[in-house]
């Protein structure tokens, strides 16, 4: 139960700045927060959700992204019970809840009873950072694609996003095009890093989220036929040093599966270390 003092409340632009600055309290960790508050404005028509945010007094204290993805932003696990109710009510929106695993595995716990079970579950998920160009050599066949990559491109980022996440990002209605757009997107914001051969892509990655403090990659793939080659290390590496060297961001975040030995394995000799623990569920 909330005390006097206390409230919980939709965020809006004229919360834009005090959002951010609590987001700013953990930049690396809250990356994606922070960055959809400075996309957005917290302005909903953008959002395609809301953001919410627990007060004491004046001060914002704790926050949550809500729309396709549910986040908490600097939760304690005894924050979450101020999200919960709200959390319910927005449930037929949400596709995966993700944060550090303690305020996840609280928040799952108070909404578990009245939700839909999660198709997966991953519990503990290592989150990794660096700050320096690595010592690997980058492939330097690795570049920015372009937008006549597309065609070529596509066909890699649905192959990795359904190995990853167990479904294909086709298989809804309109799924397909949605998620073409989206690397759209990715291709021409720069984000979007690749080599290929004559056979196709060799090794992908994106940049998912971008803020003054950190980029944060997702979609990391080598084609099957060309894994066990180092190229993955090599890759990365140039993803690294691009970021970095070129000013896009100062340090370089992921999030990756407990039991992905060989990625862990990859990311060490990159130089990226372990900051924080994450958790995800999939609906």
């Amino acid at each position: 139960m909330l005390r006097t003092r206390e409230q919980v409340r939709v965020l809006g632009p004229a919360d834009r700045d005090r959002f951010i600055a609590l987001a700013e309290q953990d930049p690396v960790v809250n990356v994606f927060a922070d960055y959809r508050a400075r996309l957005t404005n917290l302005d909903e028509r953008w959002l395609g959700g809301q953001v919410w945010g627990r007060f004491v007094g004046e001060e914002l204290v704790a926050g949550c992204h809500l729309g396709a993805n549910l986040v908490p932003v600097q939760c304690t696990p005894g924050d979450v019970a101020a999200f919960a109710d709200v959390a319910l009510r927005r449930r037929s929106t949400v596709g995966t809840i993700v944060g550090p695993h303690d305020v996840v595995a609280s928040l799952w716990e108070a909404i578990e009873p009245s939700w839909q079970r999660p198709r997966e579950f991953r519990a503990r998920q290592p989150h990794l950072q660096t700050d320096r160009i690595p010592d690997v050599p980058g492939d330097p066949d690795v570049r920015v694609t372009t937008q006549q990559d597309l065609e070529r491109l596509y066909p890699a980022c649905v192959a990795m996003y359904t190995e990853e996440v167990g479904v294909s990002p086709e298989s809804d209605a309109g799924g397909g095009d949605l998620y073409r757009a989206r690397v759209q997107q990715l291709i021409g914001r720069g984000w979007s890093m690749a080599s290929f051969d004559e056979a196709g892509v060799v090794f992908k990655a994106e940049v998912a989220c971008l803020t003054p403090y950190a980029a944060q990659v997702q979609g990391v793939w080598v084609r099957p036929d060309r894994r066990g080659r180092g190229l993955a290390a090599a890759g990365m590496a140039a993803v690294v040093s691009h970021v970095i060297g070129s000013g896009m961001a100062p340090v370089v975040s992921l999030y990756v599966n407990e039991w992905n030995a060989p990625a862990r394995a990859t990311y060490a000799r990159v130089g990226f270390e372990q900051t924080a623990t994450f958790a995800t569920l999939m609906f």
